[in-house]
């Protein structure tokens, strides 16, 4: 037997550097931190003030009517501009925004329900790709270098796709002629 190859017991053996053993601390390298409870392995520490989402980003108030037969329920990260074609409210102010509610939930609007929603702008890039396939791009309020708005092209197609939409102010003229409508 050749004297250099490895025995079973040098092949199967720890490398170095491979950690073995219990971790020095298991809650964050703060000075001075303590966790009031004790923390299980992979456990979670929340911090005492209340979760923020969608802090100091443009929202905006909108009216939306189910003018459809059937209920339509919207996703948290939906682009509001882009939802069903029977959900009928201002859609240019919507362009680059999905609604304010935490992520995963969603609204749902029952067929002749009107409802009053907020929509937030997008974070990050702001590009929006897919959904209806109305923009396929930035939306942003703003040109850059780089990127151009596309709310001008996503408009036009909205009356081209047979999508609803009703400015602030014809909303508004409607309500004030037929106050007792909900």
């Amino acid at each position: 037997m050749d004297q250099n190859k490895n025995t079973p017991q040098e092949t199967y053996s720890q490398p170095d550097g491979i950690f073995s053993g219990k971790p020095d601390i298991a809650y964050p390298n703060t000075p001075g931190f303590t966790p009031k409870d004790y923390v299980p392995v992979g456990g979670v520490i929340l911090a005492d003030t209340p979760i923020e989402y969608n802090a100091d980003r443009r929202t905006v108030k909108l009216v939306v009517r189910n003018t459809g037969d059937r209920p339509i329920q919207v996703g948290s990260h939906f682009h509001f501009f882009e939802t069903n074609r029977y959900l009928e409210f201002d859609r240019p102010k919507a362009f680059g925004c999905h609604l304010n509610i935490p992520a995963t939930t969603a609204i749902r609007f029952e067929p002749g329900e009107e409802k009053e929603v907020e929509v937030v702008e997008y974070a990050g890039k702001r590009r929006v790709i897919g959904f209806d396939d109305l923009v396929n791009g930035y939306t942003g309020q703003e040109d850059t270098p780089t990127f151009y708005p596309k709310r001008t092209e996503a408009i036009r197609r909205l009356g081209e796709y047979g999508y609803k939409t009703v400015s602030e102010e014809e909303a508004e003229a409607e309500y004030t002629e037929n106050p007792t409508k909900k």
